[in-house]
C-alpha cells in the first residue's frame, strides 16, 4: 500500500465516521478565534468555551483587553492552564494588532505568527477557519493519529507531520481533514483508551494491533484452559 493509498483509506473511514467535523472553539470573528486558539494550548476546547462565554462578552475589541490591569485579565481566564503567560500574551498581541494592523487580526500566515502567543498551529487554524485558506493544523490529536496510522514516523516533528499530510491530502481537503482527524483522535482514537476493537482502520494500525494482542492472547489462554478442564473431566468420568 502506497502512502497515498493509505491516506485515501484513512480519509474515507474518518470522513464516514465524522462527516460533520468542525472547529469546536466558539467564536464570532477572526479576533475571537485567535484569542480562543491561543487559550487552547495545553487545554481542552470544552474548558476554553466555558471561559470565553463570559470573556467575549466583556472583551469585544483589542482595546478592551488593554483597558484593564493584567491581574484582572488573569483572573478572568484563571481556569485556563498557563493563564498568567497567556494573559500577558493576549495584551501584547492586542497592542501589536492595534499598532501594526489597525485593530484587525492580519490575514497572512507569516503576519499571524509574529503575534505574541501565536505559533504555526494557531496561525493555521485562524487562516483556515477565519479566512478560508486551506491549511492543516497539527495538534496533539492529529499528530497522534498520523503516527499511529503510519502516515508519519514516531520521531517526526510536528512540522514534519504537517508536511507529510499536506503532501498526501489534496489541498482543497486540508482544512476539513484537519477537523476530521481531530474528531477521530478526540472521540475515537484516544490517547489512553482508543476504541481499537471497533476501529475500521485496525488492520493498518500498528498501535491497534499491539493493544489488541493481549486481549487475543488472553482469549486463547481461556480457551486452552477450558479445553484442558473439559478433557480432564472426561477422563475422570
Amino acid at each position: 500500500m502506497t502512502g497515498k493509498e493509505r491516506m485515501q483509506r484513512i480519509l474515507e473511514a474518518t470522513y464516514a465516521m465524522f462527516p460533520d467535523a468542525h472547529c469546536e472553539l466558539r467564536h464570532s470573528n477572526p479576533f475571537e478565534l485567535t484569542i480562543a486558539v491561543l487559550l487552547s494550548a495545553q487545554c481542552t476546547d470544552e474548558t476554553v468555551n466555558k471561559v470565553t462565554e463570559s470573556l467575549f462578552q466583556k472583551y469585544r475589541r483589542p482595546e478592551d483587553y488593554l483597558a484593564v490591569p493584567l491581574e484582572e485579565l488573569e483572573q478572568d481566564i484563571k481556569r485556563i492552564g498557563l493563564f498568567r503567560s497567556k494573559a500577558s500574551n493576549i495584551q501584547k498581541l492586542c497592542q501589536l494588532v492595534i499598532d501594526k494592523y489597525g485593530g484587525d487580526v492580519p490575514r497572512e500566515h507569516a503576519q499571524l505568527t509574529e503575534l505574541p502567543g501565536v505559533g504555526r498551529k494557531t496561525a493555521n487554524v485562524v487562516v483556515s477557519n477565519a479566512f478560508g485558506v486551506p491549511a492543516i493544523a497539527v495538534d496533539t490529536h492529529v499528530e497522534r493519529v498520523s503516527k499511529r496510522l503510519g502516515v508519519a514516523k514516531e520521531d517526526d516533528s510536528v512540522l514534519e507531520v504537517e508536511k507529510k499530510l499536506m503532501k498526501l491530502v489534496p489541498r482543497e481537503m486540508w482544512t476539513q481533514t484537519h477537523h476530521t482527524l481531530i474528531f477521530f483522535g478526540r472521540y475515537h482514537c484516544k490517547a489512553q483508551q482508543p476504541k481499537c476493537e471497533i476501529c475500521p482502520l485496525l488492520d493498518i494500525c500498528k498501535e491497534g494491533a499491539r493493544r489488541m494482542k493481549p486481549t487475543s492472547t488472553k482469549a486463547r489462554k481461556t480457551t486452552v484452559t477450558r479445553s484442558t478442564a473439559a478433557k480432564t473431566k472426561k477422563s475422570s468420568s
